[in-house]
């Protein structure tokens, strides 16, 4: 036996309360405290009991393997302390405070708190694709020697709220971005679909996490939350000069994290798992070990209040970035403001006339003589820009970038500040070699010097050359943590943002208050948008700017150098998407061109579209619902049938929906694939409004099977369209489209199976599974589908799907069938107890196969890996040779067995990826 024992040395309730500060301590512990000194060590000497006495979380958490290790009966003394107890909690009590006041400035009417205040209601969300031509091709672009003219592509999203208020933001992907083009518009489809009549708050203008919480708690789509534990750890412990950790130690830390999240309002369940030791480690910065966190379990999966995420965002960066600017856009458009007024609502006067506006780099792509580019250089600063940027590692070997750096340097003279960016393109060796002949040049820095990113801080040390962070940001939405611990060394100087290439202004935001809390440079870049992005970056750098003042001023006690951002973009810009462009110039006070706040400011809310670059418009999908039916022998069924997209697009795309499941269950996976393809839903029997006639009320053999079903779905095809269809079906839904695949061939190009099975193997397991699908059935006569509905969902394989926002929602859904009988026999007609097996079959598959399970889902995790293995077990044979290239499995993360409701996002990604195969 173990035994904890907490001693305080007395009762520490009383400490919390008033009179601890008007009565003298020995009247406290005589009266109140009741300490005591009796010696928790001799009483266990006494009784023979070994005693373990510990101070902080490292001595206890051995002690507890020192006393499971020996096997013997202890006692483990946990040393605690009333003043340093009631000291934590005034912390607490003081942060919290400061926590309510900050947020109470958001609210408008003097801070009263009423949903109808700070709540608005999108009424709908539309997007144009624009195409622009540029002066010039992108500097992360390959060009061949052909091309003469250049274009930028891109959409403007447009949001608009019930007020009327209008908010604009731009999704435009190029190279440097995970993403392109195409898989950026089937996001914005789907996000099209799923926005009408969603509540946004001008909370979300926090940034500290509120939009991560909104997106998923609103929209149902996966981010990765740990930007909220990121931020606590930037405000907690470099919020002031004294770090409280210093001591109050790992409690403080342990205590706050909880409360934090908690008082978030963020509700997931999940366990704690090696991914979330991985990132609690990296939560040590670049503190000492006694603040390790360390993989705690604060209750059971099911009472769990904390959202361990470390999975990638499901939402494209790009698409997130102009989501979160037409969201901030449209709130600053309700209340009358701007974005910068939005993100920082107390700015005073004198700081509007000292962030009026923010210094712009040029940028230069360095081609040509080093002769040639000096020139360049040279104009630019005549011009009025007081920073460059060029770009190196492009030429034969680094002592020829070196030779334009010194001829630039020579030529424009030792005032303008110059910058290199090698974009990871030189190895270690490579980038110490020019560092060695650009040494006396006065770089301010030079992005990503090195192609592996655990080489930077080498080269800062061996270099001395200053050093800013760029691609290796890239992907800061996945894992902030992990990716930022790394870099905190003083030769690490800056940080080059990307908003869209970091995914949106809330993890950008993250990534300049990171570096400016360790005294780093944070640079906002754009990636050659139009001018609807560059005047919402330009207001945001001035933001940036302003936490840059109040951070350095508090912390490093030292003067905050003007940053120029990488703005220089713009003179790319041949086109632009609106018909009064953002004006980047010299100022006349300054002498520095520079980006006006308040001209990006009324660009943003005078925008209007230049309807000559408009290519294409994206707008809510019109379904057409009728009515289509089917005879077989004594049997007929009327479907009920939601069509989108071209109908006279041969590309035809049929979604079948799992058991009490309905069409509808797909609407905005159809409406992601409704450009390019003929989406069509269709309710099974007995399901939604689709009737069946000729079943047999009497409780005999099921008068319904695969064998029927399928019968009726291929003759339903043929109705549909001459031409082959590709099926998507879902548990139900995918059993019977495999069916169809392997039986009708000639009519199927393509088969998408989420969570499917081809049935089971041997007698006895069917049997059994049949006997259980038939007193399911029955249940649903004899209880009503409500009951039913409470028993289905308490399965093991709706865990996940139990924990997702929209489970109320869906479940509500689920509770409209009235057509029990006919449910009831699909049930039990259907059950994968009776369904013919179809693993012999799948060797000789020809119909290409895409199947999609859950992470979260083992049991058909392991199901979708046999199938794969039966499928290539083919190749080889006696017969045709099977192509196994046709054939794939995808796990979509974060998810459990219902994949296509709980992130929908990696699923259109996935089969939009096999429909390009096909």
């Amino acid at each position: 036996m173990t035994i904890l024992v907490v001693n305080n040395h007395g009762g520490a309730i009383f400490s919390l309360l008033p009179l601890a500060d008007k009565v003298e301590p020995s009247i406290l512990h005589q009266y109140f405290y009741t300490s005591h000194n009796i010696l928790i060590q001799g009483l266990c000497v006494a009784h023979g009991i070994k005693h373990l006495h510990v101070k902080t979380k490292a001595e206890f958490e051995d002690a507890l393997r020192l006393a499971q290790h020996e096997q013997v009966d202890c006692m483990v003394e946990i040393d605690s302390s009333i003043d340093a107890n009631a000291n934590f909690h005034s912390i607490l009590r003081k942060h919290s405070l400061l926590a309510v006041k900050d947020a109470m400035r958001y609210l408008p009417n003097g801070g009263a708190i009423k949903d109808e205040h700070y709540l608005y209601k999108i009424r709908r969300m539309n997007c144009l694709r624009y195409r622009i031509a540029l002066s010039a091709p992108p500097t992360s672009a390959f060009v061949g020697d052909n091309h003469e003219e250049f274009y930028k592509e891109g959409f403007i999203i447009s949001l608009i709220l019930e007020d009327g208020s209008v908010g604009f933001g731009e999704v435009a992907p190029i190279e440097i971005h995970r993403e392109n083009l195409v898989d950026a518009e089937y996001q914005l489809r789907f996000l099209v679909h799923i926005m009408q009549e969603v509540n946004i708050s001008c909370f979300l203008s926090l940034l500290k996490g509120t939009f991560s919480y909104w997106i998923w708690n609103e929209l149902g789509i996966v981010v990765s939350c740990l930007t909220y534990i990121m931020d606590l750890w930037l405000d907690i412990l470099y919020g002031s000069k004294r770090n409280p950790l210093d001591y109050l130690g790992d409690r403080f830390a342990d205590m706050v994290l909880r409360l934090f999240v908690k008082g978030s309002c963020l509700r997931i369940s999940g366990s704690p798992g090696d991914k979330v030791s991985k990132a609690l480690s990296a939560i040590k910065l670049k503190f000492k070990k006694n603040y390790f966190i360390g993989n705690e379990n604060y209750g059971s999966s099911e009472d769990l209040d904390i959202c361990w995420c470390v999975w990638p965002s499901s939402i494209f960066p790009s698409v997130r970035c102009g989501l979160e600017m037409a969201i901030l856009n449209a709130i600053a458009a309700a209340k009358g403001s701007n974005l910068l007024t939005l993100l920082h609502p107390l700015i005073s006067e004198k700081d509007r006339c000292e962030t009026s506006s923010v210094q712009v780099c040029a940028l230069l792509d360095s081609n040509g003589s080093p002769t040639d580019v000096a020139n360049v250089a040279a104009t630019l600063v005549e011009e009025g820009f007081s920073a460059i940027k060029l770009k190196v590692a492009r030429r034969n070997n680094p002592m020829q970038d070196a030779m334009v750096i010194k001829e630039v340097r020579k030529k424009v003279g030792c005032q303008i500040i110059l910058r290199a960016d090698a974009n990871q393109k030189w190895t270690y060796e490579e980038a110490i070699e020019f560092s060695s002949l650009v040494k006396d040049c006065n770089l301010q820095f030079i992005e990503e010097p090195v192609n592996d990113e655990d080489d930077i801080v080498k080269f800062c040390e061996e270099s001395g050359l200053p050093v800013a962070l760029d691609e290796t940001v890239d992907k800061i939405q996945e894992n902030p943590l992990e990716k930022l611990v790394k870099f905190t060394h003083p030769g690490i100087v800056a940080v080059v943002i990307k908003p869209s290439v970091v995914g949106g202004f809330e993890n950008a935001a993250l990534i300049g208050r990171w570096a400016h809390q360790l005294g780093k440079m944070a640079v906002v870049s754009a990636a050659f948008e139009s001018s609807l992005s560059l005047s919402a970056y330009a207001q945001f750098s001035s933001y940036l700017e302003m936490l840059s003042f109040d951070t350095m001023n508090k912390l490093h006690d030292k003067e905050v150098p003007s940053v120029a951002h990488g703005l220089g973009t713009y003179r790319w810009l041949k086109e632009d998407v609106t018909s009064n462009p953002l004006l980047i110039g010299c100022n006349p006070h300054s002498g520095f061109v520079e980006a006006s706040v308040a001209n990006a400011s009324r660009l943003l809310q005078y925008f209007e579209v230049n309807q000559n670059v408009i290519c294409d418009i994206i707008d809510e999908e019109r379904v057409l619902k009728y009515q289509l039916k089917v005879e077989l022998s004594s049997l007929s069924c009327s479907f009920e049938v939601q069509e989108t997209g071209q109908k006279t697009n041969d590309n035809v795309l049929v979604f079948l929906h799992g058991f009490l499941g309905a069409g509808e269950d797909w609407s905005p996976i159809m409406k992601s694939f409704s450009g390019s393809a003929r989406c069509i839903s269709v309710d099974l029997p007995g399901h939604g409004k689709s009737i069946i006639h000729g079943v047999n009320d009497a409780c005999e053999e099921p008068c319904l099977s695969m064998e029927i079903i399928a019968d009726i779905f291929h003759q339903l095809l043929h109705q549909i369209t001459p031409a082959k269809v590709t099926l998507v079906g879902y548990s139900m839904g995918a059993r019977i489209a495999l069916y169809l695949a392997l039986r009708f061939s000639s009519k199927i190009k393509g088969a998408v199976l989420i969570s499917g099975s081809p049935g089971l193997k041997d007698k006895l397991s069917r049997k059994i599974r049949a006997a259980k699908d038939d007193s399911r059935a029955s249940s649903i006569i004899s209880h009503g589908l409500e009951s039913f509905l409470n028993s289905w969902y308490e399965g093991d394989l709706w865990k996940s799907l139990r924990s997702h926002p929209n489970f109320t929602r869906i479940t509500a859904n689920r509770s409209q069938h009235e057509d029990l009988q006919s449910l009831s026999k699909m049930l039990s007609g259907l059950s994968i107890g009776r369904q013919p097996s179809l693993w012999e079959d799948l060797p000789n598959c020809k119909t290409p196969l895409l199947i999609m399970h859950g992470e979260k889902d083992a049991k058909f995790k392991k199901i979708a890996q046999e199938i794969m293995n039966t499928v290539r077990s083919g190749v080889g044979s006696n017969q045709e040779k099977v192509n196994i290239d046709i054939h794939e499995v995808v796990e979509i993360p974060n998810c459990g067995h219902a994949a296509h409701l709980e992130n929908p996002l990696p699923v259109v990604s996935a089969f939009r990826r096999f429909l390009t195969t096909l």
